[in-house]
């Protein structure tokens, strides 16, 4: 089979347009183009929506250098007039004003998106802003007046395309070009029916199949309409971003889709803007306006260039803005409506089922063709025998009509369209599983490409650990001091007292984090390292707003992932300026030449202290601490202009902070493990902190090295090719070394490679990586935007649960294909092969249509749909190129095929004598008793299908409702066919002897399966690092 689908492959992620123009070429025979390909991307919307973008863009780039140099040759008095003119035109409601607004929202638009300095002047520059919006900096927005801030200036959300109705499924579901026909042929029938037999019994024919196809219909259309309400669910997941605001007095978290204008919003690195603004306040900021203007050079904002557009994103810095212009009045909300056009990259799965569905297609087209022409053929040389070839009355009509409705039948049966849509389903419903379970998949092929995932690569802080942190050590004056949370104020400072106001200072002054009091109770806003420093300070009896409003932050660097450090620069209000600085441990005491000793006092660092602190700092981790150093440097006003030093600083402490790990991840661990997964922690750490945890969580084995980011990146690749199987651990790194490794493991190692990211500079590798892996709580919208899976609770056992249903999507789509291409072959052959010898098909158009709803459908439902079980953490991973269709899935269906033709054929040619059936009715009892035994031995095939390997198929059946449901849905409807239904599907009532049959004939079907996987036909492979596969033989099923 493969060598037939070499057109159909595509990678997993970001695929070429080439490869998906390729497959789509090659895609023939589709009944129905508009639902096969409803989740297929279409590249002509696609392409003109990326037009649209770039004319955005271009609009833009226009509005930014061209109207801002074309302002300084207007004249200013003309731009008064101009302004004023503007005014008269842009009158205010009388309810906008008397809420204290006076400026008009698209004015205010049009100053940010032009970046129209001069305009800005002209109304007071950012104070005369907020004032004509009615908001203060410290205060912000007042809850109570959102409502008709929204009704003046508008809501923050985009224009969206509505979601499909119920019917619009029913209508594509009907644009089946076979089940048209069908349709045709059915009111033909009955037309030629009432002519010749009369009213009702002419209708039967015609009616039983319009009734199936309506069925079919609707079945179809529920599933469809089902699986969209999923992934609106998804989308709705997708679009929650929070912001940080200053409402009522108070800094909180508000959705993006919240924000007012007139919002005090505050920005730090890996934010996204989420309206246009201007800058109030702040440190540094640089914004990276790629996504928005197509320019790759980041933009420094400040009071000089305060515009911010909504979209863009922080790259370095902090900052406060002003709110001025939301929702679809900013030009990302005009780009926001382009990209949902297009629709989303087709997975590998879904593409390489399009090319089974096409093979197979093409051998069913043949068999109709031929069916359809041996039976006319039979017919016409009946009719010459009996010397009737021109005599020719209705019935004949009738008779071929009957023929062609057949063909037409089996063609609908043969064309398996349900193959590709079946991955959709079961990922549709994995995802929707996913998200009940904390990981929302941002991309469908993340949760197929993860069932291969052969190594992760993960961080330590927040996915192994609990990111709940708190200071359990701290070195300062030149002792060692246990922090316990029951220990009193007094004991600590006692410890400490040589130093207790410089380690407040050090730690309240250089901070990004915030102290809320509110109603008496005290809570922290910050990410868990600051909040743990801050906690430990006020355990001391520090006043954060107190010690704040002393001095005057004069500039700020915040801490990012390459730095390692954060800084601050602050002045005192009688003079003299100070600068403040904590970081990694080892490279804060780089920067110092002095410490604070056992008096309190100031002196030189030695090398000799320098070695003792270093010991320090390797006892803290080695207990699995996060180690941080604090320090400060006073310095000249004279040299503030230089900025703020990195050396001479003087070190205050070495603080220990506890981040425990997370319960069930060495469980976790444990299980990747015997699932072939490798699972490599890179952390920004400490060595020894990283050695610590990953022994505790069992990432770090005999065998395998722990390194550090500088030696890694400083090897060839040729020593990096040696080195990189046996690293289990890469401390002090990167973004960058995350980056090359997860590059070396695709490219040099064929890996699949999933890895984990939360910081802006983890962007690179999460896009290089086979499955990026966002935190979601700790995770940048930056990180975020670039991942496939965003783990909602940034733990590891959900990653690894990510991986377990990734593997239940690629099994269950196996088991749906080995179940669906039985009941091909054997429809096919069936009724081909009766047709040639007999000179008719012993399953009607009804039956047929019945029997493709049961294999297509409800197929898909049964087996695509199952939850995962821990088998299949017990397997290696599947690997790249690996056959689709493996040995065993052939294996089981050649022999439960050729079981199936043996039953229905020897029932079809020998049934009545067997049996003894006589009468005038025995004909039509035996094609009822063989309808009967194919759609059981179906309904048992797909019990066997549960598993490829194992002969216990029963393990985990009543765990899944949803197989329990078609199952006995089937038998039911089946019966009702049967029993009730007779003159619309061609069967009469059977006795209950000929019931017991269909369904022992349809049992037997499980012996066989028993005696089939008996047979070895896969050797047993290793993987990459040794890892054995479980063997495929029966021992492993019959546990």
């Amino acid at each position: 089979m493969e060598k037939f689908l070499k057109d159909f492959e595509v990678e997993n992620k970001n695929p070429s347009e080439e490869a998906i123009r390729r497959w789509r070429n090659a895609v023939a025979l589709v009944k129905n183009p508009r639902r096969r390909f409803r989740f297929v991307a279409d590249l002509a919307k696609r392409s003109e929506a990326e037009k649209k973008k770039l004319q955005i863009q271009e609009k833009i780039r226009v509005a930014l250098y061209v109207q801002k140099a074309a302002l300084h040759f207007i004249d200013a008095g003309d731009r008064g007039s101009i302004e004023k003119l503007g005014q008269d035109e842009l009158k205010l409601s009388e309810d906008a004003r008397m809420a204290g607004f006076s400026i008009h929202p698209d004015e205010l638009a049009s100053i940010t998106r032009a970046h129209d300095i001069k305009a800005l002047e002209s109304h007071g520059g950012i104070h005369g802003i907020l004032r004509k919006l009615n908001v203060s900096v410290d205060e912000g927005v007042k809850d109570s007046n959102i409502p008709i801030r929204q009704n003046v200036y508008g809501l923050n959300r985009y224009k969206e395309r509505p979601p499909r109705i119920f019917w619009v499924f029913v209508w594509e579901a009907l644009q089946d070009l076979t089940l048209i026909i069908l349709m045709v042929c059915a009111v033909v029938s009955i037309g030629v029916g009432i002519a010749t037999e009369g009213w009702p019994k002419g209708t039967y024919d015609g009616l039983g199949i319009l009734i199936s196809i309506i069925l079919v219909v609707m079945v179809t259309a529920i599933s469809d309409y089902k699986q969209s309400l999923q992934f609106q669910d998804l989308d709705r997941e997708k679009k929650k971003i929070f912001v940080q605001v200053t409402r009522d007095g108070k800094r909180q978290k508000v959705s993006i889709y919240d924000l007012v204008v007139g919002d005090i919003v505050h920005l730090s690195i890996g934010d996204q803007v989420p309206a246009d603004g201007l800058f109030i306040s702040g440190y540094s900021l640089l914004i990276d306006e790629s996504s928005l203007s197509g320019e790759s050079e980041p933009m420094n904002v400040s009071e000089e260039k305060p515009f911010l557009l909504s979209g863009t994103k922080v790259q370095d810095g902090s900052g406060k803005m002003l709110a001025t212009t939301v929702g679809m009045r900013t030009e990302w909300g005009k780009l926001m409506e382009t990209l949902s056009e297009g629709g989303e990259d087709e997975t590998p799965l879904q593409v390489k089922l399009n090319g089974v569905a096409t093979v197979i297609g093409k051998i069913g087209l043949t068999f109709a063709v031929l069916t359809f022409l041996v039976l006319t053929v039979r017919f016409l040389v009946t009719k010459g025998l009996n010397n009737e070839i021109t005599d020719w009355s209705s019935t004949d009509a009738v008779t071929l009509l009957n023929y062609f409705a057949i063909a037409v039948t089996i063609i609908v049966v043969a064309v398996p369209e349900g193959l590709p849509l079946a991955v959709t389903l079961s990922l549709a419903f994995a995802m929707k599983k996913l998200m009940n379970d904390r990981a929302l998949v941002r991309h469908l092929s993340a949760c197929e490409t993860m069932g291969s995932a052969s190594c992760i690569c993960t961080d330590k802080t927040g996915t192994l650990t609990t990111n709940h942190m708190v200071v359990t050590k701290v070195w300062i004056c030149e002792k060692s001091v246990d922090v316990k949370e029951n220990d009193s104020k007094e004991m600590l400072i006692s410890e400490i007292s040589g130093a207790s106001s410089i380690l407040l200072q050090v730690i309240f002054q250089n901070t990004s984090s915030e102290v809320i009091k509110d109603d008496g109770k005290t809570s922290i806003l910050g990410t868990p390292t600051e909040s743990a420093l801050l906690e430990f300070g006020l355990l001391l009896g520090g006043d954060f707003d107190a010690l704040r409003g002393e001095v005057k932050i004069l500039k700020i660097e915040p801490f990012n992932s390459v730095r390692k450090k954060m800084y601050v620069l602050v002045a005192y209000p009688h003079g003299g300026t100070r600068a403040f600085c904590k970081g990694a441990s080892e490279i804060v005491l780089g920067i110092c030449n002095k410490y604070i000793d056992s008096t309190g006092e100031s002196v030189h660092l030695s090398k000799e202290m320098v070695k003792n602190i270093t010991d320090v700092i390797n006892s803290f981790a080695c207990e699995a601490l996060r180690t941080l150093c604090l320090a400060f440097k006073d310095i000249d006003d004279s040299s503030i202009e230089n900025g703020i030093p990195d050396d001479g600083y003087t070190l205050v402490a070495v603080v220990g902070i506890k981040d425990p790990v997370r319960p069930g991840v060495r469980e976790a661990v444990q299980t990747c493990l015997a699932a072939g997964i490798t699972v490599r922690m890179v952390t920004g750490d400490n060595i020894n902190t990283a050695k610590a945890i990953a022994k505790e969580c069992g990432i770090l084995t005999g065998g395998g090295i722990a390194i550090e980011g500088p030696e890694f990146r400083s090897m060839s690749l040729e020593r990096m090719k040696a080195v990189i199987p046996k690293i289990q651990v890469m401390a002090r790194s990167l973004p960058l070394d995350k980056h090359t490794l997860v590059k070396t493991l695709r490219d040099e190692f064929g890996e699949v490679v999933a890895v984990t990211g939360d910081g802006t500079n983890d962007a690179p590798a999460l896009h290089e990586s086979d499955i990026g892996l966002a935190m979601g709580i700790a995770g940048t919208e930056v990180a975020k935007e670039n991942a496939d899976v965003i783990i909602l609770d940034d733990n590891f056992k959900t990653i690894v649960n990510v991986a377990r249903w990734g593997r239940s999507v690629y099994i269950n789509i196996q088991k749906f294909v080995q179940f669906q291409l039985t009941v091909n072959v054997v429809a096919l052959m069936i009724n081909f092969v009766s047709a040639c010898v007999s000179g008719s098909a012993p399953l009607t158009a009804v039956q047929l249509l019945w029997v493709n709803m049961i294999m297509d459908t409800l197929g898909a439902l049964a087996l695509a749909t199952e939850p995962p079980n821990d088998g299949l953490m017990k397997r290696p991973p599947v690997g790249r190129g690996t056959s689709f269709i493996t040995k065993a899935m052939w294996r089981n269906i050649i022999g439960q095929s050729i079981y199936q033709l043996a039953v229905l054929g020897v029932l079809n040619f020998s049934g009545e004598k067997l049996l003894g059936l006589t009468g005038s009715d025995a004909t039509e009892v035996l094609n009822t008793l063989i309808f009967n035994a194919f759609v059981f031995c179906q309904v048992f095939n797909q019990i066997n299908s549960r598993d490829i390997e194992k002969i216990n198929i029963f393990r985990g059946m009543f765990d899944s409702w949803v197989f329990l449901i078609v199952m006995v849905c089937t038998a039911v409807f089946q019966v009702i066919i049967v029993e009730f239904l007779g003159a619309f599907a061609s069967t009469v009532p059977l006795s209950w002897q000929l019931w017991l049959l269909s369904i022992l004939l349809g049992a037997v079907s499980m012996l066989v399966a028993v005696v089939l996987k008996l047979i070895p036909v896969e050797r047993t492979t290793k993987h990459h690092d040794g890892y054995e596969a479980l063997p495929s033989g029966p021992p492993e099923g019959i546990v």
